[in-house]
């Protein structure tokens, strides 16, 4: 399969990779960090750079972008960092699940206010004991008029406390059936009475933010309902119908940050010497390098697959699910590597080694476990995992 980029593609990466350059600058991102900030200032250049509107429609105030345009500004900012790209992901999943399933009046109303900047959007549907078994769902939405009585608890909410979000929140509307039918999406300020959040101290990943929400009594107009009336107990075909965008995404963003590992445990291998001689002349170490190099462009291969596939508009399900499996896997079995190859530097806070090492584990674990892809894979292949 031919992954030649386009001229405008090429351009594409290009203006990504400067913007980075000029805007989020290692100390940038270690203060962050540091401060598990959100990064706004980036985001708003972000704004300015079209990077959010890049895959929405034209008619919606878009550029009109494809999986493979988002799959690069995707992998060109996790190159910095795979947390700060969770902050324009957050927007660009849920306002592009609008432009699928929202009214054309929820349409005309919310995407000019988020592709401006004017709000942010995150998703909240995992709950304390609803993580990759949807169906455990216990957050409600009680129907009161011409308004709807929210009551329950999300967890791993990333973003939700940002400045100006709405939340695209998952809830059960119909507890009398399968949550594959009584399931719906409402956007919820995230400053609506009775939502309160408290914000998790995180392993890594610290700046965009990972918050557990707790819903009290939290009062939603039913035009907040995504679909109108059509959208109710929709919810679960809402989820599948950004599945494969989304685990494009997140599998370029993993190939951004293995990228980032490989560069710069190379790097350090050329610099650091002991015995006399440059590390990465002993061949114990050279090996190490030049399969963490070589396992990252296997999964940039898979990845490149799959978003071509996904902007031609073939069903990649497939393909998708082995690209999310091998390039999260392998972003945290390199960032492993790594730290081995820089030593004690590694281990420390100043240098951002140790960084990637945290961001990358939860690559196994968020938008689907590694557990889950394979048995999703198996299940395709025709056998049914029990």
């Amino acid at each position: 399969m031919d992954f030649g980029f386009t001229d405008e593609q090429n351009m594409l990466r290009d203006s990504v990779r400067k913007l980075m350059d000029k805007h989020a600058s290692p100390d940038y991102i270690r203060k962050l960090e540091r401060d598990q900030a959100y990064p706004y200032e980036l985001y708003d250049e972000w704004i300015k750079a079209g990077l959010l509107a890049m895959p929405f429609p034209e008619e919606y105030g878009g550029l009109g972008g494809n999986a493979i345009d988002m799959a690069i500004v995707a992998e060109e900012i996790s190159y910095r960092s795979t947390d700060l790209s969770m902050a324009l992901g957050g927007s660009m999943f849920t306002g592009l699940n609008l432009v699928r399933k929202a009214t054309e009046e929820q349409k005309k109303y919310w995407l000019p206010k988020l592709l401006s900047g004017e709000i942010r959007m995150s998703i909240s549907m995992s709950e304390p004991d609803a993580g990759s078994d949807v169906g455990a769902m216990r957050t409600t939405a009680v129907r009161d008029g011409d308004h709807w009585v929210i009551n329950g608890q999300k967890l791993w909410a990333t973003g939700a406390a940002a400045k100006n979000n709405v939340i695209n929140m998952y809830v059960k509307t119909d507890n009398k059936v399968n949550y594959r039918q009584g399931m719906s999406l409402f956007l919820i300020d995230k400053d609506t009475p009775g939502l309160e959040m408290k914000k998790l101290d995180m392993l890594g990943r610290r700046c965009t933010g990972t918050y557990e929400v707790f819903l009290k009594d939290v009062r939603v107009p039913h035009d907040r309902l995504v679909g109108g009336d059509a959208g109710l107990n929709k919810g679960f075909d809402f989820v599948l119908s950004g599945l494969q965008v989304e685990r494009v995404v997140a599998s370029a963003g993993s190939c951004g940050g293995a990228l980032a590992v490989v560069d710069l445990a190379s790097a350090y291998a050329k610099e650091r010497k002991q015995f006399g001689k440059p590390i990465g002349t002993f061949q114990a170490l050279a090996h190490m390098l030049a399969d963490m190099k070589t396992e990252v462009e296997a999964g940039r291969s898979l990845m490149w697959r799959a978003a071509s596939m996904v902007a031609q508009g073939k069903n990649a399900l497939e393909e998708i699910t082995m690209a999310k499996l091998f390039c999260g896997e392998t972003y945290a079995k390199v960032a492993n590597m790594g730290m081995q190859v820089l030593g004690g530097y590694g281990y420390n806070m100043e240098f951002d080694m140790q960084r990637h090492y945290r961001d990358s584990r939860v690559a196994t674990v968020a938008a689907g476990s590694s557990q889950m892809q394979r048995n999703l894979i198996a299940n395709l292949m025709g056998h049914k995992v029990q």
